[in-house]
């Protein structure tokens, strides 16, 4: 018979379960949030500070260059996919030899200092920061949590559920890619993880309850709670006494204080229910209790599986053998072009035309790499043309094998010139142009479809002359992703395409973004107008004479590019890095170069009208005889900058660094210089005002200097180099600064 459970409570510690009383765990909540703090701290300081010094390595060392290590290129390329963030270094990138070992250790350093403080966690119940704060996590009965429980209240309950919930939230909401909401979601979830802190009446966090884990002062020390067949001590009475109970809450024996089994009475008693014998229900019981269904439901089952098993093995057994063939037609159909084709009489180019084209529709691994063969062998100008339709047809699984076979025709090109065949050299000339027209057509008609292409090194070049002539037309098409490093596009019409644009979650600025390499690619007088190229690689790119207006060059890297009298009227350059490119001759008017990076470029003879060049970094640059006439250089770096003969009319130079920049000669009128450091620069015959002509008709008057100088107020000129005693009175009467000024 069962009987509930009596228990009369003690005021002594040691006969009682373990209950934190709510006024007390609101004392560990400050200590608690101050040691989550500091966890997270000690593993998040032990990656950043490696991390940053291999970053400061990188940046500083003038070390032999190493290939990045992969382990450490693998996970940034893990964590920016799973964050969506871009990768702003080339994954085949170089590092200094030490920069691999600070980033190695910003990933070991973390995992071991977070290894070994689950490790304390589970054998004490304290990690170090828990030890400084005097809490310990304990389990039920005031034990330490284990190793398993650990992990899983760490990874599980506190990181896995609140960071997991985040990331579903944010990534499936609309929040993504902005990686500030995922942040603050993540924190809200960690809030909301941690609230049964204020809302329980046991004080206790989601993490703990699912774990089974206490948090308490250290300080304190509990009993074991004897559970199903343990022992529970009593201090009631002066003497105490042990029960030792059985797993159905029989009393086996007494012990007192002295260690001897005596009858007396007994202060405290707990009785528990009697388990129920009844046999659980499970599949084996139900087996034994239905024979005669089991046994039918066997039967029926084997049945079925042998039925089904003849079925399947005949249904295998005639689809291997229709398969077997249908290939054994198209085999003989495929050996039978391969045979007309191979026919050299010019009575049958007619038939062998429509063999190369039954052949493009042949559904035969075969087909494509025989029609690039006989490609690069054919004689007939005819055949070239069929044959490059009929690549064309097998769509952008042809690029590859025509890339190879365009560059191997280059090759061949070279070395016929060379040698002066001209007769050898006309014929590689049309197989080469059918290589060329094949591959812009299927870039044509499968667009949006090339992404990730590899066109590197291919030779798509403009030829004017002769029956060999092809110009390519790729205008307002999207071509991003597609590799054009080093290839040859001169003179290509890409009027209005694309060359960057977003991956698979069509969302820009992500990992998956899909940019283009144009680095080392030729693209002399090439029309880009109004052209994609954000973010794209243009790196030692020729644009000699390119027409770029109004493209979209933003955020683009083009160190060392090639733009001189590129055409750039109202261009997007901003932010874009133009590191010791050369500009000369350039149309810059109306272009924007907001925070672009233009250090060391050459900018000579440059038509900058009304530019803009706000912060930018224009330091160590060379401006002679350019005209910069209303543009704006506000805040800009113009450190040892050459801007001699330049025409500086109306523009904005204030609060520019100037200092050691080049003047010589420049037209300074009207130009606003208030707030720049012009410490070290060289006014030499610069003119701050613009003389106004005088009519023969007229008396002589002097310039109206208020309308047309430079704006100097306020500008401290002291250090200033070769200023002349006109440049110096103009100076002291417009509120500039000088020694000599009265």
């Amino acid at each position: 018979m069962a009987v509930p459970n009596t228990k009369r409570q003690q005021n002594s510690k040691g006969s009682r379960l373990f209950t934190p009383q709510p006024h007390k765990a609101l004392l560990l909540v400050p200590r608690r949030c101050a040691a989550w703090v500091l966890e997270v701290s000690l593993v998040a300081v032990s990656a950043w500070i490696p991390y940053n010094i291999g970053l400061y390595i990188k940046d500083n060392s003038q070390a032999e260059l190493v290939p990045l290590n992969p382990v450490v290129g693998i996970t940034e390329e893990a964590i920016a996919k799973t964050l969506a963030l871009p990768i702003r270094e080339q994954l085949n990138q170089k590092v200094p030899p030490l920069t691999n070992l600070f980033w190695c250790g910003a990933l070991v350093v973390p995992v071991v200092i977070g290894g070994w403080q689950l490790y304390l966690l589970a054998q004490i119940g304290q990690t170090t920061p828990k030890t400084w704060l005097g809490i310990r996590v304990v389990g039920s009965s005031g034990e330490p949590p284990g190793l398993v429980r650990a992990a899983f209240r760490e990874g599980v309950g506190r990181w896995g559920l609140s960071g997991g919930v985040a990331y579903v939230l944010w990534r499936y909401t609309g929040a993504f890619p902005d990686i500030n909401i995922l942040l603050a979601l993540g924190g809200l979830m960690l809030l909301a993880e941690s609230a049964g802190l204020l809302l329980k009446s046991r004080r206790r966090t989601l993490h703990d309850q699912l774990a089974g884990t206490y948090v308490v002062d250290a300080a304190k020390t509990f009993p074991n709670y004897p559970g199903n067949g343990g022992k529970w001590s009593s201090s009631a009475h002066p003497q105490s006494v042990t029960l030792e109970v059985d797993s159905n809450g029989s009393v086996i024996a007494e012990e007192t204080g002295n260690g001897h089994q005596q009858n007396r009475p007994i202060a405290t008693i707990v009785l528990t229910p009697k388990q129920s014998q009844r046999r659980p229900q499970n599949l084996w019981n139900w087996m034994r209790q239905h024979p005669g269904i089991t046994l039918l439901l066997v039967a029926l089952g084997g049945m079925g599986s042998v039925l089904g098993t003849f079925v399947g093995t005949q249904i295998y057994i005639q689809s291997q053998a229709n398969r077997r063939e249908f290939k054994q037609q198209e085999n003989e159909v495929f050996l039978a072009l391969v045979k007309q084709l191979g026919s050299t009489s010019e009575t049958l180019t007619e038939q062998r035309q429509g063999a190369i084209l039954a052949l493009a529709r042949l559904d035969d691994d075969r087909a494509l790499p025989y029609l690039i063969d006989l490609l690069g062998q054919e004689k007939n100008p005819s055949l070239i043309d069929t044959i490059q339709q009929a690549l064309v047809s097998k769509g952008p699984a042809a690029l590859p094998p025509l890339r190879s076979l365009n560059q191997s025709l280059q090759n061949d090109q070279e070395v016929l010139k060379e040698k002066g065949a001209t007769q050898e050299q006309q014929l590689v000339s049309l197989r080469q142009r059918a290589t060329k027209r094949a591959i812009a057509k299927i870039i044509t008609i499968y667009n949006g479809q090339t992404h990730n292409t590899n066109l590197s090194r291919i030779n798509l070049g403009l030829v004017d002359s002769g029956s060999t002539s092809f110009t390519l037309v790729l205008d307002n098409l999207d071509l991003s992703g597609i590799n054009f490093r080093s290839a040859n596009l001169l003179g290509a019409s890409l009027r209005s395409t694309r060359f960057y644009g977003a991956g698979e979650d069509k969302r820009f600025g992500t990992f998956d973004d899909l940019i283009a390499d144009l680095s080392g690619a030729e693209l002399q007088e090439a029309d880009l107008t109004g052209a994609v190229l954000n973010n794209t690689m243009l790196n030692r790119t020729n644009l000699i004479r390119a027409t770029l207006n109004q493209a979209n060059l933003s955020d683009s890297s083009l160190l060392r590019a090639n733009l001189s009298s590129a055409k750039l009227i109202g261009a997007d350059l901003r932010q874009a890095t133009l590191e010791n490119a050369s500009l000369t001759g350039a149309d810059l008017s109306e272009a924007k170069l907001d925070l672009s990076n233009l250090y060391g470029a050459s900018l000579g003879e440059v038509s900058a009208v009304g530019a803009q060049f706000p912060f930018a970094d224009l330091s160590q640059s060379n401006w002679q005889g350019a005209d910069l006439s209303a543009a704006n250089l506000k805040d800009a770096n113009l450190r040892g900058a050459d801007l001699s003969s330049t025409k500086l009319v109306g523009a904005n130079l204030s609060n520019a660094q100037l200092q050691n920049a080049k003047f010589k000669y420049s037209n300074l009128s009207m130009t606003e210089l208030q707030g720049s450091n012009v410490a070290g620069a060289d006014f030499l015959g610069a003119s701050f005002t613009t003389a106004i002509p005088i009519k023969s008709n007229e008396f002589i008057e002097a310039p109206n200097t208020a309308i047309s100088g430079a704006r100097v107020k306020g500008v401290n000129f002291a250090k200033a180099k070769n200023l002349d005693t006109q440049q110096i009175n103009y100076i002291c009467t417009h509120g500039g600064r000088h020694p000599r000024c009265p």
